[in-house]
């Protein structure tokens, strides 16, 4: 079994208004015995995300999992006058199974028609050496206020799947060494985190209507509960940021030759560490 943790937390500031990274690790510990944690919005020396400490979350984070591998992927990179460390925010994996490969891929941010505010997004994936042979992860958070955006970067994610599958077709590499190698990066794909998408949206839809070139995507919560509907992963407690009430944006997403794989998927409904719940997807691989 393969269990895989996606959260988006925060950087750690749970409905009390305290941050407490201590408590987050907590969590992802009480659904048991987890191989991989997809991790959203942490930040790294920003005095303004973390109430004046300028924290290195990635590092803090690390000590909780001593014997997971860590990296992290900024969408935000950037040095104010003054700053001893460049303040950074983004992605982040901790894996205790062998890692291949990363890769850092930087999302498409086209102008919105009307204006809005908006940041930098930013996918990281990993390739990971399974005990079946490799596949990948890849954990993101995509633009919350601009819908166009937003769909900008669910396409280039297909993309990148697509890339995978046409240079898996490619039998003309030689095999060489050094940085040329070709080291495996499968189309055999897990895509997980906040999407800032509804079920059923432009979004989602994107993500599970494949092609050929991209061999598709399913979504693991219908495989797991098909007669049930999304459960919320946000607004369950925190009504203020979101007065929609109770909703879902987070999922996890596979390739359908993972489909005969999923197991199960589990959402957190009672913890209040973060403005998001956390989502457990067990794997028989």
């Amino acid at each position: 079994m393969i269990n895989i943790v996606s959260w988006n937390i925060q950087c750690g500031r749970g409905l009390d208004g305290q941050i407490d990274l201590a408590r987050i690790a907590s969590d992802i510990k009480s659904f048991g015995d987890i191989d991989i944690i997809c991790l959203q919005e942490v930040a790294r020396h920003d005095p303004e995300l973390d109430d004046g400490k300028a924290e290195d979350q990635k590092a803090l984070l690390s000590k909780f999992f001593a014997h997971y591998e860590v990296f992290f992927g900024p969408a935000l990179s950037r040095r104010y006058e003054g700053d001893q460390h460049r303040r950074q925010f983004g992605n982040m994996v901790l894996s205790r199974l062998p890692v291949l490969q990363v890769f850092n891929h930087l999302l498409p941010q086209p102008a919105p028609p009307e204006p809005c505010k908006y940041m930098l997004r930013q996918a990281l994936e990993v390739v990971i050496n399974g005990k079946t042979g490799p596949f990948r992860v890849t954990t993101t958070h995509l633009e919350y206020h601009s819908p166009d955006q937003r769909l900008a970067q669910v396409s280039r994610l297909m993309e990148l799947q697509s890339e995978c599958v046409s240079d898996n077709i490619s039998t003309n590499t030689p095999k060489i060494s050094g940085p040329y190698a070709k080291i495996s990066r499968p189309d055999t794909s897990i895509v997980c985190g906040d999407f800032n998408s509804l079920p059923n949206d432009e979004v989602y839809e994107t993500m599970i209507n494949g092609n050929s070139q991209t061999k598709g995507y399913l979504d693991a919560w219908s495989l797991a509960h098909p007669d049930q509907p999304h459960p919320p992963t946000c607004g369950v407690f925190d009504a203020k940021q979101w007065p929609e009430g109770p909703h879902c944006r987070d999922y996890f997403f596979l390739t359908k030759d993972l489909k005969s794989a999923v197991q199960n998927v589990e959402v957190d409904l009672k913890t209040r560490a973060s403005d998001h719940q956390p989502i457990l997807l067990t794997l028989n691989c």
